[in-house]
């Protein structure tokens, strides 16, 4: 109720109006000057892809990101809208956004005209100066700019009239930020109606004579030019973007995880309590890495981090439904979880292969190698001698679904040999069904590694020596 409501009274309380660019460039300074981070919530790109963005920004520049699937550039796009003024004073009734200074549409400039200091003005928070289309085949110039309204000229009105319009998400966006998803999908005779709007600042709708100097900060999300094959990005348009910006995948093993940590859907269910040891969040993400590397996946289609977050989701539901039957509290996924990353896997990358019924193969020897490589960083070797041993001496161990918790300690108290690398995983005094978690890790590692064999049925797998 503080604010003005009236167009005198705004300029009574010295507001003043900026392009929505300054706006932007104002509001980053003053985040950047204290230090405080853009985008909080997107990790992985401090020093790679927000520098860039930062000066696009500070440059007043509009802005493309390429990239995969996956590669939070849309996240990055709609948390933009933090760096805008909370509220923004239009002219009431406005469809455009329309400045109170200065009115661009027909019914702002009329009402202005008419009463003068007495215009009413309206506040529009932040969050509703943002729009955002998805871009597909079948967009027209009437969605992105407006079209004429038959319902308009069905009341009496022209066709000459301006007020016989409907404006189109661009102009609707006005004075705040609009971004295109997939624009290379867009179809290239669209993308040339999007000249005008990122270079003149205009738009013009079905030969009217009307010129609309929008205010807009235009960004747009595509894949890299070279892999895409539903259509691809016109020249001009390019040319016109100011800052074309790379993003990429975590290149840590260790963002990967703080990124699946963040994004994944905690499992809460009554009286259960969940437990991701942190090797067991490592093997989900080195999974994704390595089907990065591998000459088995489709590299151009990309493996999205959204993999890592719905495999660990996955794990986490396995572990629960195990815990869940066996009537155990405590929920820790084990190495056993891991069988049940299959169907979360297999629809997120697009595996090359020649011969039928090798997807499955693919990703077994992906979660394998994920394993081993995970085993390798967690477990010393120096604990490796003392476990075979025991297992040289005739020890045989069963693993799987169908084990308990309690079993896994029974097994710790008759083979004390494995406890140093129990304790290296979990540490002193860990709970039952975190022990059971870790002695799988080792025993899945030393298999593995071609210390140990193992006979696999179903669920359940058994551990012996080689000899």
């Amino acid at each position: 109720m503080s604010r003005p409501v009236t167009l005198g009274q705004l300029r009574e309380s010295g507001w003043e109006s900026i392009p929505v660019k300054e706006e932007v460039r104002r509001n980053a300074v003053a985040r950047i000057a204290a230090g405080e981070p853009l985008f909080p919530a997107v990790l992985g790109y401090e020093d790679t892809v927000l520098p860039q963005l930062e000066n696009a920004l500070l440059a007043g520049h509009d802005v493309i990101f390429l990239g995969e699937r996956g590669q939070a550039k849309t996240r990055m796009i709609r948390a933009l809208t933090g760096l805008l003024d909370e509220w923004l004073p239009i002219i009431e009734g406005s469809e455009i956004n329309d400045d109170p200074y200065n009115p661009i549409s027909k019914h702002a400039r009329d009402l202005v005209d008419d009463l003068g200091d007495d215009t009413p003005i309206d506040w529009v928070h932040r969050d509703q100066r943002y729009g955002e289309k998805l871009a597909t085949p079948d967009t027209s110039i009437a969605d992105l700019i407006g079209e004429v309204d038959p319902i308009k000229v069905a009341e009496g009105r022209y066709l000459s009239d301006e007020l016989t319009l409907h404006y189109g998400l661009v102009p609707r966006t006005n004075r705040g930020i609009f971004a295109i998803n997939e624009l290379p999908d867009l179809a290239e005779r669209i993308q040339v109606g999007l000249l005008n709007v990122l270079e003149e600042r205009d738009v013009q709708i079905r030969g009217y004579k009307i010129r609309l100097p929008l205010d807009v900060m235009l960004f747009a999300s595509a894949n890299p030019e070279d892999y895409t094959n539903r259509g691809r990005l016109i020249t001009p348009l390019k040319d016109r973007f100011g800052a074309q910006i790379r993003t990429h995948y975590p290149l840590e093993v260790a963002t990967e995880v703080e990124i699946a940590a963040q994004e994944a859907r905690p499992l809460e269910a009554p009286g259960v309590e969940v437990h991701v040891p942190e090797y067991m969040a490592e093997i989900v993400a080195t999974l994704s890495h390595l089907a990065r590397q591998s000459p088995h996946i489709n590299q151009r289609s990309g493996v999205s981090v959204r993999l890592t977050v719905a495999n660990l989701e996955t794990l986490v539901a396995n572990a629960a439904r195990r815990a869940l039957r066996q009537g155990e509290t405590e929920v820790v996924p084990r190495v056993s979880d891991l069988d049940a990353l299959a169907s979360s896997t297999s629809g997120k990358v697009e595996i090359e292969t020649l011969e039928d019924g090798r997807d499955g193969q693919i990703v077994e020897h992906l979660l394998r190698a994920a394993v081993l490589t995970v085993f390798k960083d967690r477990v010393s070797p120096e604990h490796f001698r003392a476990v075979l041993e025991g297992f040289e001496a005739g020890t045989v161990v069963d693993a799987g679904e169908d084990v308990s918790a309690t079993d896994y300690v029974g097994l710790l108290n008759a083979m004390p040999s494995l406890a140093d690398p129990v304790r290296e995983l979990v540490g002193e005094g860990a709970s039952p069904a975190r022990v059971a978690s870790a002695v799988e890790l080792v025993l899945e590692g030393l298999h593995l590694s071609k210390r140990l064999n193992k006979d696999a049925v179903g669920s359940r797998a058994t551990y012996r020596g080689r000899a």
